[in-house]
């Protein structure tokens, strides 16, 4: 489906069940499929994408029934996000102006012009206005966090300073810095200064309190060939057949990201499902790799050629299958299983004797779920321990029971009874 713009000059109400006079939909989409997602939207379900989690989270994961999912507004970005329902945000990616205070051409050693940012959205009379506007673009952004939400900004060294600064006077509290080093920066084409070959991105949460905030750490850690992730980060920069342009052959934005840099943002710290908000949508990269990894999202992009663009992008990108999305659970997020449900399911039945993997200690199940040895009863855990003479144990990853003279692992009997639960 592709995105649909929403002109902010009606005071008819919409079809994303927005309030009444605040914005109309100008469709792209044909009619009925925009009657199925109003119809989704009254019934609170979201169309795409929620890959079988619990019955508990999929109730969390459902999406504001207010909200303009899978849409561009194109108009001012602060307007927009004051019209949109607060707490109704999982994570907002931010590439504001970089108020890079150009003057003059800039030409490479051949005479030819660098296409640089001088467009009058990146242009403002001072600091104090570029802070002003930061200041207030942020707490409309932290008005729609939900509590456990988080941020990402994006800048170069001729703002993320300002922009940090103003994060943490309004109480958002930084998680981590990354450095995105380009393996392919623009040269200097100068020499006056060192090439500039990366740029900054700050990850906070909404306040100091904040608490489950989503970080995919084993997913991260699976990226980066089970190595933990770092927060320098080699990427190239967006070039070749990713890169839009226009019909004239020039670039459809300047300041165009790599989609392989939103796939990381995107897959560290969102689930399938969650509402990702790009107030400064530009040509769409946020939304073409939400879409791709079963993310919902909101794109608010104030100049209509750029919105345009992002929307042919995005119709063209085909969402991952469910499954495909998911990532990796930490095992603090995996459903916990006691034993006994493995007894009571007939998964292992009474009496039947476990052996450690050496097959030097052994135990009997009962049918409470316990085990007996020769001197001693109690949990696997305790047991596992009590036959170590250690204080304590893992017991599922310690016991093992006897399948045709092979040993198994009783752990094999939980992952199957948690496949069950989801």
């Amino acid at each position: 489906m592709a995105p649909t713009f929403i002109d902010p000059t009606s005071k008819s109400r919409n079809k994303a069940g927005l309030r009444k006079g605040h914005l109309r939909l100008v469709g792209t989409s044909p009619d009925s499929k925009r009657t199925a997602t109003a119809t989704r939207a009254k019934a609170g379900v979201s169309r795409p994408l929620l890959a079988k989690p619990a019955r508990a989270e999929l109730a969390q994961n459902l999406p504001h029934p207010d909200l303009p999912l899978d849409r561009i507004l194109v108009g001012e970005c602060i307007a927009q996000m004051n019209a949109l329902p607060a707490e109704s945000i999982d994570c907002i990616f931010a590439d504001p102006p970089y108020n890079l205070q150009l003057s003059g051409e800039l030409r490479r050693p051949n005479d030819s012009m660098v296409d640089a940012v001088d467009d009058d959205w990146d242009k403002f009379d001072s600091f104090s206005d570029y802070d002003a506007f930061s200041k207030a673009w942020l707490k409309a952004a932290q008005r729609l966090l939900k509590p456990n939400g988080t941020i990402w900004v994006i800048g170069s060294y001729h703002n993320i300073f300002r922009l940090g600064a103003q994060l943490q006077d309004l109480g958002f509290w930084m998680l981590n810095d990354v450095v995105w080093r380009k393996t392919n920066p623009m040269p200097n084409f100068r020499g006056k200064r060192f090439t500039n070959a990366h740029e900054t991105l700050i990850w906070c949460a909404k306040s100091q309190d904040a608490r489950g905030y989503t970080f995919n750490y084993d997913a991260m850690k699976v990226l980066n060939d089970d190595l933990q992730m770092r927060s320098d980060w080699l990427i190239p920069i967006c070039s070749g057949g990713e890169r839009l342009r226009g019909e004239d052959g020039a670039k459809a934005h300047p300041t165009q990201k790599p989609e392989a840099l939103l796939h990381r943002v995107l897959v560290s710290s969102t689930k399938p499902g969650d509402v990702v908000l790009d107030p400064f949508f530009g040509s769409g990269t946020t939304g073409a790799v939400a879409k791709r990894l079963g993310r919902r999202f909101i794109g608010i992009e104030r100049e209509t050629r750029y919105a345009k663009a992002a929307e042919r992008r995005i119709s063209t990108v085909q969402p991952a299958a469910h499954d495909d999305v998911e990532t990796m659970r930490s095992k603090k997020e995996e459903p916990r299983i006691p034993f006994g449900w493995v007894v009571e399911r007939g998964l292992l039945q009474p009496g039947t004797v476990l052996f450690d993997q050496s097959r030097r200690h052994s135990a009997k199940v009962r049918a409470d779920g316990s085990l007996t040895t020769r001197d001693a009863s109690g949990s696997i855990h305790k047991m596992g321990a009590h036959v170590m003479g250690a204080t304590a144990c893992n017991g599922w990853t310690f016991w093992y029971f006897e399948v045709e003279g092979q040993l198994k692992p009783i752990d094999i009997l939980r992952q199957k009874l948690r496949a069950e639960t989801v």
